[in-house]
């Protein structure tokens, strides 16, 4: 990146930064705030990065910006789709399409997700791939968010990867690849003919599963809006949840949050894990 690039990245991000209220971001204002916005290192914290890295970016310094970084920057700040575009090409960096780990998710998402409290809540893909998760999120199902390439995608871990299953009961497991498959079926119906992503995803599972392929060609379609979930943390045991779904105009986002189903101990179980934090879970469920 030219000098005058990083300069130009730099003053558009604080821009971005300065408009910002903190409690359209879920913190407290504060008495004492002499800066208009946000600081430097609530964005930092937001987007996952060190103070520091943060800091040299705003500056026109340091090294070039990873996609992920630009992708995680965007949702921070609350930038719209243009945005978003501008963000990357500041950075010399491709914007990316409409898909995939890098998605931009839709500031309306963002502003509910913000808002859930005291209830595991996340933002998804049409195709599975989470793009943010709410803390309590992360400390049920751990960091769903960090996987790449076709990986990302949760439908492809479920058939490719055991250990995607192994927080669901057994006799669970057959009616969650049922309704996955007929997700996506209905995702893809939606998206344009030929969609590369989403043609590449289903080419990819059908070679490599065989339940994919058998519950693929029976064509059966249905959206998951709601259902019940049942997953076993190690540290809370047996949570009973109802899993909600809030669409996007355009179906390609949802925002899904778990529930506690009445008449359970899910309640009293769910804040305790919001006490006891993130568990180390390098893989687990996903709507």
């Amino acid at each position: 990146m030219s000098n005058t690039r990083y300069s130009e990245l730099g003053g558009f991000l604080r821009s971005r930064r300065e408009r910002i209220r903190p409690e359209e971001v879920g913190i407290a204002p504060g008495p004492r705030r002499r800066v208009p916005g946000l600081r430097r290192d609530e964005v930092a914290v937001l987007a996952g990065a060190s103070v520091e890295y943060y800091t040299e970016l705003e500056r026109g310094a340091g090294s070039q910006p990873s996609d992920q970084m630009l992708a995680a920057l965007a949702r921070a700040l609350r930038l719209g789709l243009d945005e978003r575009d501008h963000l990357y090409r500041l950075a010399d960096r491709p914007v990316p399409g409409r898909g995939g780990a890098a998605s931009h998710v839709y500031p309306a998402m963002l502003d509910l997700l913000t808002r859930i409290d005291g209830t595991p809540a996340m933002v998804s893909t049409d195709l599975h791939t989470v793009l943010v998760q709410n803390p309590l999120a992360v400390a049920l199902l751990g960091d769903l968010s960090a996987h790449r390439g076709r990986a990302a995608s949760f439908i492809h871990r479920w058939f490719t990867d055991p250990a995607a299953r192994r927080i669901y009961p057994r006799e669970d497991l057959a009616p969650q690849s049922r309704s996955f498959v007929a997700d996506l079926r209905a995702a893809v119906g939606r998206r344009s003919p030929g969609d590369a992503e989403a043609a590449g995803l289903v080419d990819d599972l059908s070679e490599r599963s065989p339940e994919f392929r058998e519950l693929w060609a029976a064509q059966d379609v249905g959206v998951r809006r709601d259902e019940r979930k049942r997953i076993v943390h190690p540290a809370v045991g047996l949570l009973d949840l109802d899993c909600l779904s809030l669409f996007s105009e355009d179906g390609r986002q949802r925002l899904l949050w778990f529930a506690p189903r009445a008449g359970t101990d899910t309640a009293e179980k769910l804040a305790l894990l919001g006490v006891v934090g993130t568990e180390s879970m390098r893989t687990g469920p996903a709507r």
